[in-house]
């Protein structure tokens, strides 16, 4: 059996703790992985080295694929985050968050089942920040055609292949009438040439999101910039339990890296109480995405397995403490495995 070779980051704070619970229960699902590990945060600082090495960067380019932990970022100060570090240089300019309901997690919501796809290279993410005159600073939201055509194509493909049926972009191009105006009317021009079957709507982002916590099952695949995704994702991870319960990915048309959204949560850093099911669920989206560029039916079998086996343990109420249960880190892991399917 072939074996993928994947870049891991174990990540700072529990990072290395729910890997290690990942990493077993992907080896007890006969994944067909061999992996690669690599530093960055924290992590990579203490050993001497940059916040991102250059080793890294290399081994996901060269591997294209990696699975990474929670990375602690300073906030106002210190180094620059180190996913948006990664985006940027390894140009993964589509951000891909699933949230759905799971059995055995309840919440306000039944029913949701939506893809939130932002836009990860632009907007107020740029990083453009000027002080005018003391007192006075500034940030410049960038936007150009080919990134909001690049995104709203990548969108509209995956609800395509996956089964989606509408595409709904939030926007305020009645105020940010250039930048928002550009994004809106590529994602209309890229629906308009190729995605008639496909539903297509607009909403101001405002209006959208009291839309959203109203009845977000009338939303099917969410298509923003990037500051709404940001925002937009963590809202919706609260729909459904958090972001200890859903995946998110991180792809570009060479590489790809899956991560867990959480923090890296140093007080509880050590002490077997970190939910691993977000990482877990990431693994799973990469499996899928290794299933299909490499068209290897293994790994879409790993993954089936380990889907079923989280969903079995939720469902039967072994879950970890933040969903209620009792469960550390590895005897939620001891329970995924013991219900994976033969």
């Amino acid at each position: 059996m072939a074996r993928h070779p994947v870049v891991l980051i174990p990540g700072d704070g529990i990072g290395p703790e729910v890997t290690s619970a990942v990493r077993r229960i992907l080896g007890a699902a006969g994944a067909p992985l061999e992996w690669v590990e690599g530093r960055a945060g924290l992590a990579a600082l203490e050993q001497g080295l940059d916040v991102l090495p250059r080793e890294t960067l290399e081994a996901i380019t060269r591997h294209q694929v990696a699975l990474k932990g929670p990375c602690t970022t300073p906030i106002g100060e210190g180094f620059t985050s180190i996913n948006v570090r990664l985006r940027k240089e390894l140009d993964l300019y589509a951000a891909v968050r699933p949230v759905r309901n799971l059995d055995g997690v309840p919440t306000r919501f039944s029913g949701v089942d939506l893809v939130i796809v932002r836009e990860n290279t632009e907007g107020l993410y740029s990083g453009i920040e000027a002080t005018l005159a003391p007192g006075v600073v500034t940030t410049t939201k960038v936007a150009t055609e080919k990134a909001c055509t690049r995104i709203a194509g990548w969108a509209f493909r995956y609800a395509r292949q996956r089964g989606r049926k509408k595409v709904t972009v939030f926007h305020k191009a009645n105020i940010m009438k250039l930048t928002d105006g550009m994004f809106m009317r590529c994602a209309r021009s890229v629906h308009d040439a190729g995605f008639a079957e496909i539903g297509y709507q607009e909403m101001i982002i405002d209006a959208g999101c009291m839309a959203l916590v109203q009845d977000p099952t009338r939303f099917d695949l969410l298509l923003l910039e990037n500051l709404y995704g940001d925002v937009l994702s963590d809202l919706g991870a609260g729909l459904v339990g958090g972001l200890g319960v859903v995946p998110g990915a991180n792809i570009g048309d060479r590489c790809a890296v899956f991560e867990a959204v959480h923090g890296s949560a140093p007080d509880i850093a050590g002490r077997n109480l970190a939910n691993p099911l977000a990482l877990l669920m990431s693994a799973v989206m990469m499996l899928n995405h290794l299933a299909e560029t490499r068209e290897d039916e293994a790994c879409a079998t790993a993954a089936q397995r380990i889907k079923d086996g989280y969903n079995r343990a939720l469902a039967e109420g072994r879950k970890t403490r933040d969903l209620g249960g009792d469960l550390g880190t590895q005897q939620f892991a001891d329970a995924i495995v013991e219900r994976l399917p033969a």
